[in-house]
């Protein structure tokens, strides 16, 4: 394909993924409230048991609204996660030979998973990251928390250790299409490992190192888990590779 050709599948795909997000968006803005229900929890059940007091507030008349509307976004985005990933893999597919090719479902039914798997990882340390945040605050004094900043915490935390779960897909899928090799992911580990507990550092603000290993642990496995992949792939190239040399020789 050319490089315009290469722009208009990649606008098609694009098309296509943010119409599958505007739908799910719809369909998010119907269960904003049963989410935001379940959202909000954790921070309610924490304080009551630090017997603090605590109170999410919207600072201006369309906060409430601009609320409903980013849950509505965000729910799009998991519930359309099958859309927009299949248009990921479908715009990288062509690189790939025939017989890889049939690998395209078999990475979207687990980068799927992975991807709510992620989601839900985020979601089980979520206590502890809001009881440990809230603790510092004085037991007499009373939290008063700006709800949209605690939505943007909450869904930007399990959004990316969604996405972050879902990349150790991307690195069979580039073996696949012989970007990178088993070899050099191995000779990587040290530093991916090093960048996994920065990311988890992060993604958990508060230096609760328990949920941060919570994170890094189940990251760390599906790395080393592509490589197992990476190194069934290439050795069975490589055996391929000398058959047909075999085959010329003769």
């Amino acid at each position: 394909m050319s490089l315009g050709q290469h722009l208009l599948e990649l606008r098609k795909r694009l098309f296509l993924a943010a119409a599958g997000i505007l739908v799910g968006a719809i369909i998010g803005w119907f269960l904003s409230d049963f989410v935001w229900d379940a959202l909000r929890e954790p921070i309610y059940a924490i304080i009551e048991s630090q017997d603090r007091k605590a109170q999410l507030n919207y600072p201006d008349i369309t906060s409430a609204f601009d609320l409903k509307l980013k849950i509505a976004f965000y729910v799009g985005l998991v519930v359309s996660s099958p859309v927009w990933l299949y248009q990921t893999f479908a715009f990288l597919v062509p690189g790939l030979t025939r017989i890889e090719k049939q690998y395209t479902f078999g990475f979207l039914f687990t980068a799927i998973p992975l991807f709510l798997a992620g989601c839900a990882a985020g979601w089980f340390v979520l206590p502890n990251i809001v009881g440990l945040m809230t603790g510092f605050a004085p037991k007499e004094d009373a939290a008063l928390i700006v709800a949209q900043s605690y939505l943007d915490f909450v869904l930007k935390l399990m959004i990316a250790i969604g996405v972050a779960f879902v990349l150790p897909v991307f690195i069979v899928l580039l073996n696949l299409a012989g970007v990178i090799s088993a070899q050099s992911i191995i000779k990587s580990w040290r530093v991916a490992v090093l960048l996994i507990t920065l990311f988890t550092a992060i993604a958990t603000p508060a230096a609760d190192v328990i949920s941060m290993f919570l994170l890094a642990i189940p990251m760390v496995v599906l790395y080393f888990a592509a490589y197992g992949i990476a190194y069934l792939h290439d050795r069975r190239a490589a055996r391929r590779t000398r058959t047909i040399e075999q085959e010329l020789a003769l």
